[in-house]
Formats: structure tokens, C-alpha cells, sequence
């Protein structure tokens, strides 16, 4: 996100250079830069046996599943993030993160911090901003996530992880 004010004191940011990086919105009046970042978010695939977690938010995909994911929070590892997200969105606890690279959403100005988990407890309690949460067969999981590019490439790397032959699906 470029600032053109400072979110702290409201002024107009000017550009300075800052060493390698050029130039950089800076404040004056309280002598800090504010770096054109992209906002932190784990997305993770939880693995319990043969199956996966996958989860219906229409105001992402209209007409598709996809993996678990969230923003992280300030003084929270991504591992703390990974954790928290997925006992506040499914009820469930996860053992064994696997980090697995990241992918960014250009159009949202997001880096997804991605991992694979393993199931390690609890009852499916969907939260109130799920519309659907549930176990699928991991072998049939790209087909259920028809819109979400970065969860099927997930996925692959998932199945591949895990030994799977590659998947395809079937046209209706």
C-alpha cells in the first residue's frame, strides 16, 4: 500500500532515499518511512489422513472451496497465525507445519505464507465467517476449488509432497 499521509500524524509524506531501496514515502515530523509492503497471510492446507480441510466463503469464491487462510496479527508469529486461524475458523488444532514457499496476490497486495499441517484434534466447529467447513478426499480436492487459483497450486504441491499421483478433473 503507497502512503501519500502519514498514518501517524497526518502529514503529507515526502520522498527520500533510503539506501538501496530508492526512494521511500518518509515523514518528516516523526522520522520514519513507510515501505510499499504487502499485508502478511498464512494460507495452510490441514492433512488428516487422506482428507483435507476445505472451506466455503462465498465473499472470496462464489462457487468454490478453498484452503484455510488469514492475516497475521501484530506480535504474532506466522506459526502463531497458523495455529490461531485455524482453531477460530474450523474448531480444530494442527501439529507438524510444514512451510511450503509463498505466493503473492498481486490484485490484494498479499504474501501468502503457505503450509501443510496435520490434524491434531477437535470437533469441526465452523466459525460465523464460514459459510461451510468439512473434510474432502484429498484426491479430489482441485476439483472442489474451481475458482482458487492459489489453493489448487497448493494443493499440487501438497499432493506431490505426499506421494499422489497428479490430479485432473473431469469435465461435467
Amino acid at each position: 500500500m503507497k502512503f501519500n499521509y502519514c498514518p501517524m500524524c497526518g502529514g503529507k509524506l515526502e520522498e527520500r532515499y533510503s539506501w538501496d531501496e530508492g526512494g521511500v514515502p518518509y515523514c518528516p515530523k516523526d522520522d520514519i518511512f513507510f515501505f510499499d509492503t504487502p499485508k502478511p497471510c498464512i494460507i495452510v492446507a490441514v492433512i488428516k489422513g487422506d482428507d483435507i480441510l476445505l472451506l466455503k466463503q462465498s465473499y472470496i469464491y462464489k462457487n468454490s472451496k478453498v484452503l484455510l487462510s488469514g492475516y497475521v496479527t501484530n506480535g504474532e508469529t506466522v506459526e502463531e497465525t497458523v495455529h490461531r486461524e485455524v482453531l477460530e475458523e474450523s474448531g480444530l488444532k494442527v501439529k507438524d507445519l510444514k512451510y511450503l514457499g509463498s505466493q503473492y496476490v498481486s490484485n490484494k497486495e498479499i504474501i501468502m505464507l503457505t503450509f501443510m499441517a496435520k490434524y491434531d484434534g477437535g470437533k469441526i466447529t465452523k466459525s460465523s465467517e464460514v459459510e461451510f467447513v468439512n473434510w474432502s478426499k484429498l484426491e479430489n480436492a482441485i476439483c472442489e476449488m474451481s475458482e482458487d487459483v492459489v489453493g489448487k497450486k497448493i494443493v499440487k504441491r501438497v499432493l506431490k509432497e505426499l506421494g499422489y499421483e497428479q490430479q485432473s478433473c473431469k469435465r461435467k
